[in-house]
């Protein structure tokens, strides 16, 4: 009986508590004046939220946007006026007269003597975040077939680079009532920009952390080291159920390596969350974890105070990032990809196993996912010189087939060459505009020796030079290994009964062989996911010596297949055909293809000129 009775408290005091978040009054930004005096509420240290001053300033208009607004206020209370406002005070909840008005979202300067912050009106946040539109062009990750690392790390770098959502010139931001501050006269607009986000990050190495730190910076956030997600013994519990004025967290990498941001919680409507009251990054629709936040300390800085924080449980998920807040809903986590790692070094220490967990992200999956892969090869092999990786694996698909990775990577940058390798796939398939593909897991197993595996394609002949159609003939290929060291490979190849006259053989690496497909045959993106997934278990690896042998026939590639070998009336039909889209020429037909894997890195390519016997 007791029991019952207990139950029923606690669902009275959660449907009172639900009907308190949903029926929070709110002031519109119309109705604030300067000289008001509102009550902001956010955590300093811990679990337990504190209440600090918000004097009221004036409004400035159409600074982030036409018709987005903000309130400027002075902050005091609590360590604000040694710290200035403090990264990670994002979406601090501000009331006046009980009224919330809007949160804590925007400082002014760098250097600033006084904590003077922009607060976003919390009408401008619940709006922007009800919107169902499209996922921004910008905010993802491009890549082209075939996908290299270079490719890949110039489309990182383009998409963490696309937005800014700012007001550039002073004439584009009205002041109304701001003349408190007129020192800083029309540049106000300006000058004022998000607050920094902290960004924990626990499992990294030094270097590759400097990497995603100076990355990240660029973009608000702000760098730091912590426990993320690490059992907190002695430490305040959470003061129940989350509500405004808590730290919250995102969560794009769980597990052995962990990073997330942390802010603030400004409005709870039912189970709806608001935070920030600025983009995390603009991204538009997410599907990232929300998790409780705790706050060790507050670190003082001229330049940039900080919430020393780290995330925890998840409570739910984040579903939009917009320009004027971050929203999500309370209740289970979102689906991530699970990734296993199995390291196996030459040098001896036994096989080691890593496990974590990616967002399904357009831009940040595939960016969290190629981080903590080049984290996890660099933190237990060598960072420089020259490394040889050796990668199998599985990423297994939710109704299609499975991609295998296949390859080797030796070099200086064998690390990010092997990471680029294995998230390739993965950008691909989240960006894919043809359906949403569920990736179930990903599992990579890397073997890895500091010794350099590497061979240059030095010649290439046939025994005999006059070959007859329908024989099979010994192609000899001379290797020449990093050390100087001579290897003939012997690869039998059959001439097509059929063949006549002059015919052309190329003996090539894979990078190499793809680009000059990619430069005569035009090939176009594939069509379809199944025809995507074809394309990317075809790539072609660096430990293979690659043939074909070519003759002048005419083809086309049509609707991303190739078709060589073609009668010139099956050709007029395809030129003719609008339903097969615009097909490319070919005027080279392949007879034959061949390959022999090597226990090295292939580099190089040779052509040889084969003039048939007619007997």
């Amino acid at each position: 009986m007791k029991v019952q009775r207990l139950a029923l408290a606690v669902s009275l005091s959660l449907l009172a508590l639900s009907a308190l978040r949903a029926a929070t009054p709110q002031m519109d930004v119309a109705d604030i004046r300067p000289g008001m005096v509102g009550i902001g509420r956010t955590v300093f240290e811990g679990t337990h939220v504190e209440e600090f001053r918000a004097n009221i300033i004036g409004v400035i208009e159409n600074v982030i946007g036409t018709q987005r607004n903000l309130i400027l206020a002075k902050l005091e209370g609590g360590p604000l006026a040694n710290t200035g406002v403090i990264a990670g005070m994002s979406g601090s909840p501000v009331y006046i007269d009980g009224k919330l008005i809007g949160a804590v979202s925007y400082s002014l300067g760098s250097f600033s003597k006084e904590p003077i912050a922009g607060i976003t009106p919390i009408a401008e946040m619940t709006d922007a975040t009800t919107s169902n539109a499209p996922r921004p062009p910008g905010a993802r990750v491009d890549v082209g077939l075939p996908i290299t690392s270079d490719g890949l790390l110039a489309s990182f770098r383009k998409a963490l680079n696309w937005n800014r959502p700012f007001a550039d010139r002073p004439s584009d931001a009205q002041l109304v009532g701001v003349s408190s501050v007129s020192g800083f006269g029309g540049e106000i607009g300006t000058m004022l920009r998000p607050i920094a986000t902290p960004l924990v990050m626990s499992g990294f190495d030094a270097s590759i952390g400097d990497v995603l730190a100076s990355t990240f910076r660029n973009a608000g956030f702000l760098p730091m080291g912590a426990a993320a997600g690490a059992g907190r013994a002695g430490m305040a519990e959470f003061d129940g159920p989350l509500k405004p004025g808590d730290a919250v967290g995102v969560t794009f990498v769980s597990g052995d390596l962990e990073l997330g941001a942390t802010g603030t919680v400004t409005h709870i409507d039912d189970n709806r969350v608001y935070a920030f009251g600025h983009p995390m990054y603009n991204l538009g629709p997410i599907d990232f974890p929300m998790t409780r936040a705790y706050v060790y300390t507050v670190l003082p800085s001229l330049f940039s105070s900080a919430k020393l924080s780290s995330t925890g449980e998840v409570i739910g998920a984040f579903q939009q990032d917009r320009a004027t807040a971050i929203a999500g809903r309370l209740g289970p986590g979102p689906s991530l990809l699970p990734v296993t790692v199995t390291l196996d070094a030459e040098r001896g220490g036994g096989n080691r196993s890593f496990k974590f967990a990616s967002v399904k992200d357009q831009m940040f999956g595939p960016l969290m996912t190629y981080s903590a892969l080049v984290n996890t090869l660099t933190s237990y092999e060598r960072q420089f010189g020259t490394t040889t990786y050796s990668v199998e694996g599985r990423l297994k698909l939710k109704n299609h087939d499975t991609i295998v990775y296949d390859n080797m990577f030796s070099g200086e940058n064998a690390a990010s060459n092997t990471s680029a390798y294995i998230v390739g796939p993965v950008t691909a398939l989240v960006n894919n505009d043809y359906e949403s593909v569920d990736m179930e897991s990903l599992e990579i197993a890397v073997k890895s020796s500091e010794t350099p595996r590497t061979a240059t394609i030095e010649r290439v002949w046939l025994d005999d030079p006059r070959p007859r159609p329908g024989r099979t003939v010994p192609l000899k290929v001379l290797l020449r290994s990093y050390r100087g060291d001579d290897l003939v490979q012997t690869i039998p190849i059959t001439i097509p009964a059929n063949a006549r006259g002059s015919l052309a053989l190329t003996v090539s690496d894979g990078q190499r062989l793809n680009q000059t497909e990619n430069r005569e045959a035009r090939l176009p993106q594939p069509r379809s996911v199944p025809q995507l997934v074809r394309q990317l278990n075809k790539a072609r690896r660096n430990n293979t010596i690659y043939v074909k042998l070519l003759a002048s026939d005419a083809g086309a590639v049509v609707n991303g297949e190739l078709l060589s070998s073609l009668p010139p009336s099956v050709l007029a039909v395809i030129e003719s055909d609008r339903s097969s889209g615009n097909p490319n020429a070919l005027q080279t037909a392949t007879l034959g293809e061949w390959q022999l894997r090597t226990e090295q890195t292939v580099n190089g390519v040779r052509s040889l000129t084969i003039q048939l016997s007619a007997n």
